[in-house]
């Protein structure tokens, strides 16, 4: 027996006729390996064709996977972001993930990633050995909810301290305020229902000052539950800012993914004020847990 898994592990990958995508895997909103979002970044995808782009997001079935491509307007590289169920034009724990990926190998301090959304710099650094960085991402737009009445049934709740409203940052972050934890520890929403909400990001939070805890849903895109939303942790911030509950320019952590094993935390802070937003921040830290190779037709 001994034997046969001595000649196994020895084996390296068959010759085939076709191309190989390497990608390195990341958590990413953790310092712990395993915790956090995880995140698939195939660092060199120029030969890469759009759809089998979508073909590895669903093969390997992670909330998202980056792609990385020569730069077009000025920043350290290009990226594109896709789901299991489709692209999205800016995505929080891809860029912070890939700039800390590509900060470690270019040895920079600070990265520029460019996405359909514009230009996203991100400031890095290192404590403890664990990199981290912050982000700043594009300033969102809301407006109130239309479908509240649709979103509160499907997910199981009778209404939000907070109004319901609808960010767009790239991706589309509805926010619903709970009262307790374990109201927001207990969701059990019916994930048929949103799915007929459309490509919304449903987040419930719970908390106050600097200290907040949430959980996002998006079955539409092929993400029933993530462990670690960066795009919603800025606009979470503006919401409560914008709603009196934290000041302009404060600070805030955010635990999610506690329910689904992938406990992580984010942080984020708005600077300006109600009549004009000059920054919107969020950083995490994140490290590289393993390398893969796919083998494409």
């Amino acid at each position: 027996m001994t034997d046969n898994l001595d000649r196994l592990l020895a084996q390296r990958a068959p010759s085939v006729s076709g191309r190989a995508v390497v990608y390195t895997l990341l958590d990413v909103f953790t310092d712990k390996r395993f915790e956090g979002n995880q995140l698939a970044v195939v660092t060199d995808a120029r030969a890469v064709q759009e759809q089998d782009m979508q073909r590895i997001a669903s093969e390997l079935h992670l909330s998202e996977t980056v792609f990385i491509l020569a730069p077009e307007r000025g920043g350290d590289v290009r990226i594109r972001i896709f789901t299991p169920g489709g692209e999205l034009p800016f995505a929080g724990h891809p860029v912070l993930g890939t700039a800390i990926l590509v900060g470690a190998a270019l040895g920079l301090q600070s990265v520029t990633l460019e996405t359909p959304r514009g230009l996203v710099p991100v400031r890095l650094s290192e404590a403890a050995g664990t990199a981290f960085g912050w982000m700043q991402q594009p300033i969102p737009t809301w407006q109130p909810y239309a479908r509240e009445r649709e979103l509160l049934g499907a997910l199981g709740v009778a209404g939000s301290l907070l109004p319901v409203e609808i960010y767009d940052n790239g991706p589309h972050h509805v926010y619903v305020a709970l009262d307790s934890e374990s109201a927001v520890a207990e969701l059990a929403p019916d994930l048929g229902a949103l799915v007929r909400l459309g490509e919304v990001e449903a987040n419930c939070f719970v908390g106050g000052g600097t200290r907040w805890k949430t959980r996002m849903f998006a079955p539409a895109l092929g993400v029933p539950e993530d462990p670690a939303t960066g795009s919603a942790a800025g606009p979470l911030a503006l919401h409560l800012a914008r709603h009196g509950r934290i000041e302009f320019g404060q600070e805030i952590e955010i635990v999610q993914g506690v329910e689904i094993g992938r406990p992580s935390r984010l942080y984020a802070k708005v600077q300006g004020s109600v009549e004009r937003i000059a920054a919107v921040e969020v950083g995490g830290a994140a490290l590289t847990v393993g390398y893969g190779q796919l083998l494409l037709e």
